[in-house]
């Protein structure tokens, strides 16, 4: 089992804490990674460009002069793509850019996402997330005290209002329910800190 020390709100140690290692412990799958992070970015794509075919746009549908007789190619339509303001052909049209992942290989990129951290020796774990009141001044005080680097991510058990309220000002701060918690969340962080309930959601949720 792997073993992370537990801190508090002063950065003490209080207990030491064993990770499951089938969560926080297995070989990174990069591979999976890489999938799971491109689901997501694709997932965020609109996919709305469009443009109109020669049976769209404006226009008759008579053929604009005879077909013999005036030394010019023939045509049958305004519309044709040859046309100023005539159709567009193979022209984009709106698509949906995201494809599905079975539910082993999102399990798998999480626990990859996770294992990265703690081989990386950017993941904390403090026993209680509770702070005192919303004011940015207190959650960047807390991000001194621990030492927090880059940009950090917050996972609690449960609904944290006082911590999010605190943090939603701050571009280098985040905080995420577990249950909410995402790949790209982990990975696009430089710290990640756990509530220890979090750890315990977590890795029930991923055994």
């Amino acid at each position: 089992m792997k073993k992370t020390n537990v801190i508090n709100l002063k950065g003490e140690n209080v207990k030491e804490l064993k990770l499951n290692e089938n969560v926080f412990g297995i070989e990174p799958n990069d591979i999976v990674l890489k999938k799971a992070i491109r689901l997501q970015f694709d997932s965020f794509r609109q996919g709305t460009a469009k443009t109109k075919t020669r049976t769209e746009v404006s226009g008759g549908g008579r053929k604009p002069y005879r077909q013999k007789g005036t030394g010019n190619a023939r045509q049958g339509s305004i519309r044709a793509t040859q046309y100023r303001h005539g159709g567009i052909v193979f022209g984009p049209t709106p698509r949906d850019y995201g494809f599905k992942t079975n539910r082993k290989e999102k399990a798998l990129a999480l626990k990859s996402a996770l294992s990265h951290k703690v081989i990386d020796n950017e993941l904390v774990v403090i026993d209680n997330l509770e702070i005192a009141d919303m004011k940015t001044k207190t959650i960047k005080e807390l991000i001194k005290t621990l030492k927090l680097e880059g940009k950090v991510l917050f996972v609690t058990e449960g609904d944290a209002e006082k911590l999010y309220m605190a943090a939603r000002n701050l571009g280098y701060a985040d905080v995420i329910m577990a249950d909410d918690l995402s790949v790209l969340d982990i990975v696009n962080s430089d710290t990640i800190v756990f509530d220890e309930k979090a750890i315990t959601k977590i890795e029930e949720a991923l055994k």
